[in-house]
Parts: C-alpha cells; structure tokens; sequence
C-alpha cells in the first residue's frame, strides 16, 4: 500500500498565499507610538481566494475599486444569508412571541443592492453579482473558450462599474 502523499500549500489550484501589510484591527489611537500598539500588522492572503483578490494582488484595480468590491460582497452575503423556517411546533419561550425569519441586516442589504441595481443597469449588476458576490472568475464569467479580447473587457467592464460603486458610496477613486 502507498504512503499517503503529503499535501504542500503550493499543491492546491485554488490557494496562493502572499504576505501583505494591512491597517491593524486592534489599534488605539489612545495608546499611538506604544510597541504593542501598531498601526499596521502583516498579514498572510490567499490571493486566489476571490477573481476581486486576484486582480487587487495584480495591481488591475486599486484600493476603492477593491473596498467597493468588498462592501458589494458583504452586502451581497447578508442578503444571501439563509433565512430559517418558521417552526410552528415549538412554544415560544417567555411570551417572546415568534422570531422573524428575515432580520434587518438581510433587509437592509437587499435594499441597498435593490439602490445600486439601476446605477449598474442590468448587464452591469450581473457581472457584479457574479463577480464580486457569487466569486465567478472572470474566464468563468465569459464563458469557456472564450478570447483574451473578452476577459480583458470583461475585466475593464468591472473596473468601470466598481469606480460608479466607489463615487456612490463615497469612496475615494483615482481621480
């Protein structure tokens, strides 16, 4: 019987691991220039994690296109969030009355993407959706056998909607 191969981090097609510099969680203005309190922390990022993270480690959108990108995903992963079935045969406990299976945060995210919908038009808030919400890499969203011509408008098309999410939430952009 063969040894069970060990697997190394460079094996696995779906991880590639970069270290990076990010603003530290944890900091306090309070306690500013003390040892243990750093403005910035290394960080270990799989760059491979996302179609987002890939082109934000390539250098193809910058940091508001990549903060426009991340607050669409959360948005989008709020709304997405399973809502849990009422159960009608458990007594409510203390008079609570039953729970909602929709809270506020799925409503609230839905209406803030239901705001931006018409700002992207159709075509646009699809390649977003796909993109930045569902994690579809950009050949997977041209479709397979697809030209380079096309991942590079596909690309260039995202970079343009994600700078319209960047001025409609106030984010600071290029210009």
């Amino acid at each position: 019987m063969p040894a069970p191969s060990k697997r190394t981090p460079s094996s696995d097609p779906h991880r590639s691991l970069r270290a990076v510099t990010i603003a530290n969680p944890y900091y306090s203005p309070a306690y500013d220039g003390e040892a243990g309190n750093p403005r910035t922390v290394p960080a270990i990022i799989n760059i491979r994690e996302s179609a987002v993270t890939m082109l934000a480690s390539r250098g193809r959108i910058d940091a508001a296109q990549l903060a426009a990108a991340t607050r669409f995903r959360a948005l989008w992963e709020a709304m997405c969030r399973s809502t849990r079935a009422i159960d009608y045969s458990r007594e409510p406990v203390d008079g609570a009355g039953r729970a909602d299976p929709i809270g506020h945060r799925q409503m609230h995210s839905a209406q803030e993407l239901r705001r931006i919908r018409p700002l992207l038009g159709e075509k646009g808030y699809w390649l977003v959706s796909r993109i930045c919400g569902e994690g579809y890499s950009l050949g997977e969203v041209v479709g397979p056998g697809a030209s380079k011509r096309s991942k590079l408008k596909a690309a260039r098309d995202l970079r343009e909607l994600l700078d319209l999410l960047c001025e409609f939430w106030n984010l600071s952009t290029r210009r």
